[in-house]
């Protein structure tokens, strides 16, 4: 099997636009990140010649968003739904010198397409590149996952099987079909026949994958007389207890995880492989052991390095925010995509068959949908875990929680709603209620826009300051709740999304531990490396907050060594303790101040200049959109006549621009008017007290300290 690149030199025509363009490619690099109040949905065409090519060969489009069309000399060939897996189709005895190939992508939205609407921008283009696959004429079918080989290792009594399955072309059904597996240095140590698309190998005692040492294997695939092909593969199982947490190879393993979106800043969905790199790297260094992909398929090449880190992968497809039944088929289709492309890769644990679904209530069928997407996993892939993510509205009795093995919440307690006490008493009703039930954090977080600084932060004021203050309080939760099997900080990154208007920045969501473009690791990122790093680090937090006011001041050093020493001038102090050192009434003074701390050996300077009045610009503006509040004196009892409560008819609420706003935002207009016409007369709180809103009595608390941060 040969791969050609086509990536170079597609004409690229769109809605006035025709120029020359190289692959990977979006349209929307730019306007999907906040240079334009919208971006442009729309379709495009890429086209190029090719040169005839003697044999069989197929067509390999590694990812197309979000609708494509084949054509070859006005030939239509194919479509393809779906904007984050590959496709593939049979281009043999077609191409000759000078035929055109076509490929027509959609973003538009569409109603039969999942995602429909989400937190991220739908980047149009050609993203991932495109290939034509030569191979001879006896052999391995590419059109399921780009090799048509899949192995699977299942733990026995005592030994080990390698499960593989296999397809090849007609012309190859009489051949000899032969295995060879191959340690790390290349190695033949096992073999095995084919047989009617399967074989197995037996090993007896294979060197175990694992976050430490994540060892890969080589299994090579050749038909006799035909075409050859390899992957690699690795031995490793895993379980999940209720009250244990995560298992790895039989020992525990409290999965530490970060989410990541597949963007960056002027660039887009686009990336190069070196970005991808980078991007693991930057997770590597952070100390994390698990990776969140979401929420759709990513690059195969991203799959694989994770394979060789050792990140635990958590895999899952885009049935996001809104379901419709007119999208199962689309969203049964996207799963089976996943799973034939991805099976191969040993670090990912789990499939994930949905996140925060039931946003705008819990639709009719849904539990029947995400049971089918369940099953379909589970018949596609016995030898991983399924999961989906829910959000902070879906009660804990929700019978959608006991459809997957394991299961996720998505908490933003102390950004959009609540304080961080509201987290603990969240878990603690969680183990009272369900604690059979298998649960991670997968989701929470703060915005962090770098250039917003404050000494004594707040929720909403879209701060650096606020977000490490926001993620020290949780990853403590988290530690002590050594009953939940992991967690994963929305975000790694920061990424784009179009809707977004807020903190003063348009089109990004902003709650990364590293910024777009990965230039500026922000003071959260030191947060989790003081806890789940073991390489020896100290960092003063604040090194863009560098005029601050004379006088004593607070310090704060994050670092994973036992005792952290500060130097400030003539002020020298040691603290023992860990992760997180403040250092109280530290004197600033006027002008220049070098600030020095040393743990372990290794130090962090930052020189701070001492002002009578910190710089305007270290403030959020007060006119910049926000939907956050500042909840910290939100647990009174007491209700204000002047503003909001679930005491108010929801027509009175109606009238508010700002509610508005926050229906327009999170629903959309998908509210019949006849059904906003018949709730106008009832108050809030009688609505709330439906059978089928299902919010406990914590979430219909948060809903009135909600409405009690909006004016009337």
């Amino acid at each position: 099997m040969k791969r050609i690149n086509l990536n170079e030199n597609w004409r690229f025509k769109t809605d006035g636009k025709d120029c020359v363009v190289n692959l990977p490619h979006t349209w929307n690099n730019l306007d999907g990140q906040g240079s334009a109040e919208a971006y442009l949905r729309t379709r495009a065409v890429y086209s190029r010649t090719l040169s005839e090519v003697e044999g069989v060969c197929y067509l390999e489009v590694l990812a197309a968003n979000s609708v494509a069309e084949v054509y070859l000399d006005g030939e239509k060939l194919c479509s393809h739904r779906g904007g984050y897996s590959a496709f593939w189709t049979e281009l043999t005895g077609k191409i000759h010198d000078g035929a055109e190939l076509e490929i027509a992508v959609d973003n538009s939205p569409d109603d039969s397409v999942y995602p429909t609407m989400a937190d991220f921008t739908f980047y149009g283009g050609l993203y991932r590149g495109v290939n034509l696959i030569i191979v001879p004429e006896k052999h391995f079918l590419p059109t399921e996952n780009g090799v048509g080989v899949w192995a699977t290792a299942y733990k026995k009594d005592g030994y080990w099987e390698l499960k593989i399955e296999y397809k090849v072309s007609e012309s190859a059904n009489d051949s000899k079909v032969s295995f060879t597996l191959c340690d790390g240095a290349g190695q033949a140590v096992a073999s095995a026949h084919g047989i009617g698309g399967k074989a197995v190998i037996r090993i007896d005692s294979p060197i175990l994958w694992d976050t430490e040492n994540p060892y890969l294997y080589t299994l090579k695939a050749a038909i006799d007389g035909g075409d050859s092909v390899q992957v690699e593969t690795a031995f490793r199982y895993f379980s999940v207890d209720a009250d244990k947490g995560f298992f790895l190879n039989g020992k525990h393993l409290k999965l530490k995880g970060v989410s990541r979106h597949q963007d960056r800043e002027g660039v887009g969905n686009a990336l190069t492989a070196e970005m991808h790199e980078e991007d693991i790297r930057l997770i590597k260094e952070v100390g994390a052991n698990s990776v969140r992909l979401a929420h759709y398929q990513h690059s195969d090449y991203f799959y694989t390095l994770c394979d060789r880190a050792g990140l635990l992968v958590w895999a899952e497809v885009p049935v996001i925010s809104r379901f419709s039944k007119k999208r199962q088929q689309n969203a049964l289709s996207q799963l089976s995509e996943l799973i034939l492309q991805a099976k191969n890769h040993p670090s990912i644990f789990c499939w994930s068959i949905s996140n925060e679904i039931t946003i705008a209530g819990e639709s009719k069928g849904l539990k029947k949908a995400l049971t089918e997407l369940n099953a379909l996993a589970k018949s596609m892939d016995d030898s991983r875990l399924t999961a989906l993510a829910a959000v902070s509205m879906c009660p804990p009795t929700s019978e959608l929680n006991s459809i997957t093995d394991i299961l996720g919440y998505n908490h933003y307690f102390g950004w959009y709603a609540g304080t961080f006490r509201d987290l603990d008493k969240w878990l603690t009703k969680w183990r009272e209620t369900a604690p059979d039930k298998k649960l991670c954090l997968s989701e929470y977080g703060a915005e962090g826009i770098v250039r917003y600084q404050n000494s004594s932060p707040v929720p909403g004021d879209y701060s650096e300051s606020y977000q490490a203050v926001y993620h020290e309080n949780y990853i403590e939760r988290i530690v002590s709740a050594d009953w939940m099997w992991g967690s994963y900080v929305w975000n790694m990154f920061d990424f784009g999304s179009a809707a977004r208007n807020e903190g003063g920045v348009r089109g990004r969501n902003n709650k990364g531990l590293v910024t777009f473009d990965r230039k500026i690791k922000k003071d959260a990122f030191y947060v989790y490396k003081a806890y789940w790093s073991d390489e020896p680090f100290v960092k003063i937090a604040g090194s863009r907050y560098l005029k601050r006011k004379t006088g004593d001041s607070e310090i704060k050093v994050y670092s994973n060594a036992d005792t952290v020493k500060l130097e400030v001038g003539e002020y020298v102090a040691e603290q023992s303790g860990a992760h997180v050192f403040r250092f109280e009434n530290v004197p600033l003074q006027p002008g220049k101040n070098v600030v020095k701390a040393t743990a372990d050996g290794v130090s962090d300077v930052l020189e701070i200049e001492g002002v009578t009045e910190e710089p305007g610009e270290y403030r959020m503006p007060a006119d910049a959109g926000s939907f956050v509040r500042n909840w910290f004196a939100s647990d009174s009892d007491e209700i204000d006549p002047t503003r909001f409560s679930t005491a108010d008819k929801v027509g009175d609420l109606l009238k508010n621009a700002e509610v508005q706003s926050l229906i327009k935002k999170f629903i959309g207009n998908k509210v019949p008017a006849f059904l906003l016409a018949l709730i106008k007369p009832f108050r809030v709180k009688t609505l709330l007290k439906l059978p089928f809103v299902k919010l406990d009595e914590q979430m219909v608390g948060m809903v009135d300290r909600y409405l009690q941060t909006i004016k009337k």
